[in-house]
């Protein structure tokens, strides 16, 4: 039975499990530019595998749930349609292995930029279009037990006892719907704490919504001398001084919103307190509490029945910065269909230039799923097009299921 069970799994790739290829012809003129990556030591011109050709069998893996390890990856490059559709030769196994360690996963974040600027704004919220460069800003946790690690370094996993975890510090544009920045970090605190990271990351003109993990006053002003906004919430025991009522209107109150206020946000004897004029928006929540997980820690109270919301939006109704934080879900519904993207939830690589590879290379994904089909990425239209790339479904079945998302309204 284990022999049988041992051959089933071994099962090799053929040409009938792989399609779509002609779909990457898309991504030629941006990934060209990385062939030379990492030949900087080949003087001899030995390497075989180049990083837009590596990226691309990556892409493979993402579209494709039968090429589901290394080994498949590298059964992919020995097929004649993938070398010729993707310009690649026969891979090893050694050579994408050390991949991770010779290719710069930064230099992929230019393909990202080229891609964005691709992608058409979606039908946007109109209630928002005061509201400039909505970012959501959030940090999602994943494992590296890759498969890969798995095959390669046996001993090392099982003996370890421990996954090595990583944080995926997300910037997610709500125009586009599609993640514009993801910074991979081990989770850890100091340079790799969530604050710290969206510190060295914020751009201008940009107005960013956030959770009350990231509620920090030099992270406040770091964002507000940059020349962008926040919408963020604060813990329930933040200290604050009530420095003018603002009146309310029907709109507000519908909206659930209890009060708003101008506030002086810490104690007097605070270091770092917000260098500009606060305001704090009071809504009403269902109060709840957080069980935590078993031997983690004891059950905390995670909502007292008032979601309390901090900005420098002066100009913005209430209603408006309650709609801002509610939209926050948006990310969280997008980490779920991310992490099933990158692999059930594991990573390939436990290496961070590796993890960051396929998460860039799966940003990559989202924006072509969005530019084929005009539509947000979802799970159902990623498993349509993973069905059409394995042979299940045919062209005119993905072509119809675009076009019925084309038609419908946003």
């Amino acid at each position: 039975m284990a022999s049988r069970r041992k051959k089933k799994d071994e099962r090799k790739l053929t040409e009938k499990d792989i399609s779509g290829l002609k779909y990457f012809h898309q991504l030629d003129s941006l990934l060209s530019q990385l062939h030379d990556v990492g030949c900087e030591r080949d003087t001899a011109g030995n390497r075989t595998l180049h990083m837009d050709q590596y990226c691309l069998l990556v892409l493979l893996y993402l579209f494709n749930p039968i090429v589901s390890s290394l080994r498949a990856v590298q059964q992919a490059s020995e097929l004649k349609n993938v070398q010729k559709k993707l310009g690649c030769a026969r891979a090893s196994l050694g050579s994408l292995s050390e991949s991770v360690s010779v290719f710069d996963a930064e230099r992929l974040k230019p393909i990202i930029e080229g891609l964005s600027e691709q992608l058409k704004p979606l039908a946007a919220d109109q209630r928002l279009k005061d509201v400039k460069g909505l970012t959501l800003v959030d940090g999602s946790i994943v494992e590296a037990l890759p498969r890969i690690a798995m095959a390669s370094f046996p001993k090392a996993q099982a003996g370890s006892g421990e996954k090595m975890k990583w944080t995926l510090h997300t910037h997610f544009e709500v125009d586009r719907s599609v993640p514009t920045r993801i910074d991979v970090t081990p989770t850890a605190g100091g340079e790799h704490d969530e604050r710290a990271v969206m510190a060295r990351t914020v751009e201008s003109d940009r107005t960013y919504v956030m959770d009350r993990g990231y509620a920090k006053f030099e992270l406040f002003n770091r964002i507000v001398d940059v020349g962008s906004s926040y919408v963020c919430r604060i813990r329930d025991n933040s200290v604050y001084d009530v420095v003018e009522e603002r009146p309310l209107t029907d709109a507000d109150r519908n909206a659930r919103v209890l009060s708003d206020q101008l506030i002086s946000l810490g104690s007097s004897n605070a270091k770092g307190k917000p260098n500009h004029p606060v305001r704090l928006v009071v809504i009403e929540a269902k109060p709840h509490k957080s069980k935590g997980r078993p031997g983690a820690g004891s059950t905390g109270q995670n909502c007292d029945g008032f979601l309390r919301i901090a900005t420098n939006l002066m100009d913005v109704p209430a209603e408006i910065i309650a709609l801002l934080y509610h939209y926050r879900w948006t990310i969280e519904i997008f980490f779920r269909f991310f992490k099933h993207m990158l692999g059930c939830r594991h990573l390939l690589s436990h290496s961070q230039n590796g993890i960051e590879i396929q998460t860039y290379c799966a940003i990559i994904a989202c924006m072509l799923i969005s530019l084929w089909t005009g539509r947000k990425p979802t799970l159902r239209t990623y498993e349509m097009i993973c069905w059409y790339f394995c042979g299940m479904a045919d062209e005119k079945e993905l072509l119809s299921h675009i076009n019925r998302l084309q038609k419908q309204k946003t």
